[in-house]
């Protein structure tokens, strides 16, 4: 889940973090940088001996273990796995902390310890089940990356995005399996965020003027013009042996055939053209096949209304400069 464009990230992929699991790691080792305890880990407490560690996952942990961790004051990379805490006030300590990843951590609802991080650059929150008042992220002053992530089961409500305002240095945002009941303008903060490059944001979690606003407001941003349509298929097909695609490696198939998947057991499969819909942006609005009868009158009628919302949006986005200045 982690976008690994640029040098947001270096913490190991998530999928790997149990090859690094204590074990037996010698007390005061010099060598070892990076490691993962949890609760099943009777020699855990030999982290906070190792002088060179900069990696840290707790997976499962005991509250012994999260108090215990403000000593390790040289780990810059910190993840942490399906726990239950009451606070996140643990994290206070580690200053040195760089990138910080959340997942399945339940039980608390204020992030404003993350203040106290100041070289904190990358932030992955996935699936805080309590968190929904995000103002805490606010002052987060060298924060460069930030994901909020629900799942997909479970969308992560974020009441506002006020707090957007305190994070002058974000690069990339990214919003995935969220819901807000915020009324439009909600996501007007965004665009506070002068040095955003990229935004990564679903074409089905707002309302459709939200869309219209951050393409006015965010032009030139990677993953900001969602327009008001697009197609999609929702099946596959794969490749018959007799196409020529079928037989070629992966990276020219990558380079030169766009059209074409390569899955990661190596099958190619293109769209099955007979599940190709339009899907129109926007929360709650209904899709239409690509080869219906109302097909064009609807493209056509959805085309001049999202015009519509672009020009209210610009409206909106000048009279705000217009304030400001």
């Amino acid at each position: 889940m982690l976008d690994r464009d640029g040098d947001y990230w270096t913490i190991v992929p998530n999928r790997e973090r149990h090859a690094y699991r204590i074990g037996d790691v010698p007390m005061g080792s010099r060598e070892v940088t990076t490691v993962t305890i949890g609760k099943e880990d009777q020699h855990w407490s030999r982290a906070l001996t190792l002088p060179s560690l900069v990696e840290l996952t707790l997976h499962e942990p005991t509250h012994e273990q999260l108090a215990a961790i403000g000593e390790l004051r040289s780990v810059k990379r910190l993840r942490v796995t399906h726990a239950k805490v009451k606070t996140i006030e643990f994290i206070r300590g580690l200053t040195a902390v760089e990138e910080l990843v959340l997942e399945y951590v339940s039980g608390f609802t204020d992030l404003s310890p993350l203040q106290s991080l100041p070289r904190l650059r990358a932030l992955h929150i996935e699936n805080l089940r309590r968190v929904v008042d995000f103002s805490g992220l606010s002052g987060v002053e060298n924060l460069r990356y930030l994901a909020i992530n629900g799942t997909l089961d479970w969308k992560q409500p974020i009441d506002n995005f006020k707090f957007l305002r305190g994070l002058p240095m974000l690069e990339v945002l990214c919003l995935w399996q969220m819901i807000t009941k915020q009324a439009y303008p909600a996501l007007l903060p965004a665009l506070s965020l002068k040095k955003l490059k990229k935004l990564k944001l679903h074409s089905s979690y707002l309302a459709t003027a939200e869309y219209a606003l951050l393409e006015e407001g965010l032009r030139g941003v990677e993953g900001a013009e969602w327009g008001p349509h697009h197609t999609v298929a929702y099946r596959y097909i794969a490749l018959p042996p007799t196409d020529i695609r079928a037989h070629l490696p992966a990276d020219v198939i990558r380079a030169k055939y766009p059209e074409v998947t390569v899955r990661f057991d190596g099958k190619r499969e293109i769209e099955d053209p007979d599940s190709r819909w339009i899907e129109f942006t926007g929360k709650g609005e209904r899709a239409v096949k690509l080869n219906s009868a109302t097909a064009e009158t609807r493209c056509r009628e959805y085309v001049a209304r999202y015009a519509a919302l672009k020009q209210e949006a610009r409206r909106l986005i000048d009279q705000r400069n217009g304030l400001d200045t």
